[in-house]
């Protein structure tokens, strides 16, 4: 008995001993890549290509009228109402705006323009030196509804100025970005700029109703045209200054992926029958029953395994202890940090594929049980899920004959974009942040919502997704919300952000590598 407790012993300090050395081992490894992790040095310190950029000093004559031309392009109401209603006049209207407001682009000898599906504009800058690929810059023209009784304080389309900020419809999304590139492109033209690497600028009319004319018929006319894209920069991630708990210091997140997204239709239907004898069970009462087992079950957490590790690596850095510890180490506290981040709506959307019910239909009259229940969901699919995943997800869930499951249409998750210190277009327009913020920490990051460059994965393997708008807390309400706004300097800057990415991408390549990141 006596030698049996001794050899127990002698198990539990082996056991004891092994937990306590491997702790260790785990503690001193994470310690050290703590101390030595920096995936922003990169190409920070290495030696650039040189070249004779043209600086652009934004004086009052200058300031007033580009701020007079976003205005106005403010108050052009370039409403997307739905897949079958636009309005067809404003687009007109905005097609002679940008015709009056950028003469030396439309009259350029180095500009080829052309109008595509009627309303969005297709621009091709002919670059000196035809072997550089060209690249793509997308915006679109088009606006979401509003009204000003939904509580703006100015009306929507009156581009009105306010303690700095120029409130209207398209402020943010996405007439900055629509007016800031071809403003620095007129700048530079005028300023007698020719590029060496070609470029083209792509200015969709329908975005905010999927892209289907707009987008879609200008990557056919560039497939037939046989163009290939170096990378492709359309709207997407901004600068948060403020929003990432525990950070110190603003980033800038460059989207190098879009989550998925899925529509999808659940349906019951039984015999009608009068309110005075119901049935043990009605189809609402079936239906209800399928969507609650979908709310009351979220997709798996998937931290880790999409871009999202990406982006809490680049900015681990800027991080006080015990975050910084936790951040660099994400092979071991992944699973730690999903269960936080999934607690609040908006990181929830980092950690999975997300669910939610939009639209439940069912019933005609109050005393007649209805024949027809419906209900739609609409789920943004994490980059590490398929959309049949998602769809075998549903129905194993729902498991309920009785409920009709259809796709009404869907997409699997873009392709993610490199980002590294080979990565040309990532790497530049990471350098032209830096070149205007050099405080700013740069990180890849993952959009949740969708954008007119998905259409273009044919044509490029690098698409990102950024714009240099400045987000406090609170701003991201504002997109597609009431009171969208930006400040008069914010702009001046995004005008500025594309005079120097023009110039930024007319080197050949990229430096030699100075310093890599560190991995265990």
């Amino acid at each position: 008995m006596k030698e049996t407790k001794i050899k127990l012993w002698k198990f539990f300090k082996v056991i004891v001993g092994s937990l306590l050395i491997t702790t260790l081992v785990l503690f001193i490894a994470a310690t050290i890549r703590t101390l030595s992790l920096d995936v922003n040095l990169g190409l920070q310190l290495a030696h650039w290509e040189k070249s004779k950029n043209i600086s652009l000093v934004i004086d009052q004559r200058h300031r007033e009228e580009l701020l007079g031309n976003f205005k106005e392009a403010l108050r052009i109401p370039t409403v997307s109402f739905s897949e079958t209603e636009s309005n067809a006049t404003a687009l007109r209207h905005f097609d002679t705006f940008l015709r009056k407001v950028f003469p030396t682009v439309f009259s350029s000898s180095v500009v080829h323009h052309e109008l595509v599906a009627n309303y969005s504009h297709l621009f091709r800058v002919q670059g000196s030196q035809p072997d550089l690929v060209p690249y793509l810059l997308l915006a679109h023209i088009d606006v979401v509804p509003a009204k000003e009784s939904d509580g703006w304080e100015a009306p929507p389309f009156s581009a009105e100025e306010i303690d700095d900020f120029i409130y209207g419809r398209g402020t943010i999304d996405d007439k900055c970005a629509v007016m800031g590139i071809l403003q620095a492109l007129e700048y530079l033209l005028i300023r007698g700029y020719a590029p060496r690497r070609g470029f083209y600028i792509g200015l969709g009319h329908d975005e905010e109703i999927r892209g289907f004319r707009g987008a879609m018929n200008i990557v056919r006319v560039m497939k037939e045209r046989g163009v290939k894209l170096l990378f492709v920069l359309d709207e997407g991630l901004p600068i948060l200054d403020g929003v990432i708990g525990g950070l110190y210091g603003p980033a800038a997140l460059i989207g190098v992926s879009e989550k998925g997204s899925a529509n999808v239709k659940l349906s019951v239907t039984m015999a009608p029958g009068h309110s005075s004898m119901p049935p043990r069970e009605s189809s609402i009462g079936i239906l209800a029953a399928a969507v609650k087992r979908l709310e009351e079950n979220p997709l798996p957490r998937l931290f880790g395994y999409g871009p999202e590790r990406e982006t809490f690596e680049h900015l681990a850095h800027k991080f006080g202890f015990p975050l910084k510890f936790i951040m660099s180490n994400l092979w071991l506290f992944s699973p730690l940090i999903g269960r936080v981040l999934e607690r609040k709506p908006d990181t929830n959307a980092l950690v999975r594929t997300t669910t939610a019910v939009t639209m439940f239909k069912a019933g005609v009259k109050v005393n007649i049980i209805p024949s027809l229940a419906e209900a739609y969901v609409n789920l943004r699919i994490h980059s590490a899920q398929t959309l049949q995943e998602v769809l075998d997800f549903i129905h194993n869930t729902v498991g309920d004959q009785r409920v009709k499951i259809e796709l009404i249409d869907g997409f699997d998750p873009l392709p993610v974009s490199s980002s590294d210190e080979r990565s040309f277009g990532f790497q530049i327009i990471k350098k032209t942040v830096l070149d205007m913020f050099p405080t700013l920490t740069v990180a890849p990051g993952i959009c949740i919502g969708n954008t007119d460059s998905r259409h273009f994965k044919d044509l490029s393997n690098d698409i990102y997704r950024f714009a240099p708008v400045w987000f406090k807390p609170g701003d991201a309400q504002r997109f597609h919300g009431i009171n969208e706004r930006i400040s008069k300097k914010n702009y001046e800057e995004l005008v500025v952000f594309y005079f120097n990415l023009f110039q930024n991408c007319d080197i050949q390549k990229l430096p030699e590598l100075h310093a890599s990141i560190h991995e265990l």
